[in-house]
C-alpha cells in the first residue's frame, strides 16, 4: 500500500478542491491518503465523500502550526475526529492567531511599500484559512517578485518580515489538541528546518518527551542518507514512522502526491496505530 500521510487543499493554501486532491491522488496510485490542512479540518468531509466514490482510504488529520525555541515548526495530527469539541476549539483558536499574524504582514509589507496586502491576500484565500502562500501570490500577481519561491526568499521566509510565530501555540498544547482529538501527533518535515543535526535531535527529544507519537523521516524526494538519518532518529527517540508528499498544487515535482522516497518495508509506521475502522475494511 504506497501511503501519503502529509497533504494540502484548497481549504488551507493548496490549489486543488478537496475532492480533486482525492482524485489526483487516486489517479497516482495512492492507497491511503491524509488530508493535513493548515490549522483546519474544513475540508475533510468533502474529501471523504470523494475518497468513496474513487475506493481510496481517507485519513482525516490536519497541520498545527507551533513553536519551539523560538523556530516555527508544524505537527501533522493523524486519525484525528474532525468534529471533537477539543479539535474545534484548536482550530478556533488557531484561526484567531492567523487573523492577528495575517494584518502584522500586511502591516510589514505595507511599510516596504506594497500596498494593499491584506485584502489582496484575504481575497486570494476566499474561505479558506489565511497563510503566507496567499501573500506570496499577491506579491507575485503585483509584479513585486517572479515567483512564490522569491517571495518566500525575499519576504516571507524565515527571518524575513512574513516569519511571524510569536503566537503560535508550543509542543505540549499541539500535542494534546491532536491526542484529545484521538488523534496520533507527528513531527513534520524535519529535514526542512535548516538546523544543525544535534538541534534538530533535540528537537525531536522535546517532541518525543511531551508525548508526540511519530516523525516524519520522508517529505518529498530527498537523499537516501536523509532518509536513513531520519530514520535512526526516530528509532533513537521511540519515535514512528510517517511519510508524505506535502502536496500542494500541480507542477512541483518535489511535492507530488504519492512521488517520494521509499521506505523500508520493516519500519514501525504510525499507520499501524490507525484505528481499525479506518484501514483495511472499507
Amino acid at each position: 500500500m504506497l501511503y501519503d500521510l502529509h497533504s494540502h487543499s484548497s481549504a488551507s493554501d493548496g490549489i486543488l478542491s478537496p475532492a480533486a486532491l482525492v482524485s489526483r491522488a487516486s489517479a497516482n496510485n495512492v492507497s491511503v491518503l491524509a488530508l493535513t490542512d493548515h490549522d483546519t479540518v474544513a475540508g475533510i468531509h468533502e474529501a471523504r465523500a470523494q475518497a468513496e466514490r474513487e475506493n481510496l482510504q481517507l485519513i482525516a488529520g490536519i497541520e498545527f502550526s507551533s513553536q519551539w525555541q523560538g523556530r516555527s515548526i508544524h505537527i501533522v495530527g493523524l486519525d484525528i475526529d474532525p468534529d471533537s469539541a477539543a479539535l474545534q476549539g484548536a482550530v478556533a483558536q488557531q484561526a484567531a492567531v492567523r487573523t492577528r499574524r495575517a494584518e502584522r504582514i500586511a502591516a510589514k509589507l505595507e511599510r516596504l511599500g506594497f500596498a494593499g496586502a491584506l485584502a489582496a491576500a484575504q481575497g486570494f484565500a476566499g474561505d479558506a484559512v489565511i497563510g503566507r502562500p496567499h501573500f506570496a501570490r499577491f506579491l507575485v500577481e503585483a509584479g513585486h517578485v517572479k515567483n512564490t519561491e522569491q517571495a518566500f526568499k525575499k519576504y516571507l521566509g524565515a527571518g524575513k518580515a512574513g516569519d511571524i510565530k510569536q503566537d503560535w501555540p508550543d509542543f505540549e498544547q499541539v500535542i494534546a489538541w491532536i491526542h484529545q482529538a484521538g488523534g496520533l501527533a507527528v513531527l513534520a518535515h524535519p529535514c526542512k528546518y535548516k538546523m544543525t543535526r544535534s538541534k534538530l535531535c533535540a528537537m525531536v527529544q522535546a517532541f518525543a518527551d511531551l508525548g508526540g507519537d511519530a516523525l516524519e523521516v520522508v517529505s518529498g524526494p530527498q537523499s537516501p542518507n536523509q532518509t536513513r538519518d531520519m530514520l535512526g532518529i526516530a528509532v533513537k527517540f521511540g519515535l514512528k514512522v510517517s511519510c508524505g508528499s506535502d502536496f500542494h498544487q500541480p507542477g512541483q515535482v518535489w511535492q507530488e502526491l504519492g512521488k517520494f522516497a521509499s521506505l523500508p518495508e520493516d519500519v514501525d509506521g504510525i499507520w499501524q496505530n490507525f484505528r481499525a475502522n479506518r484501514i483495511g475494511v472499507l
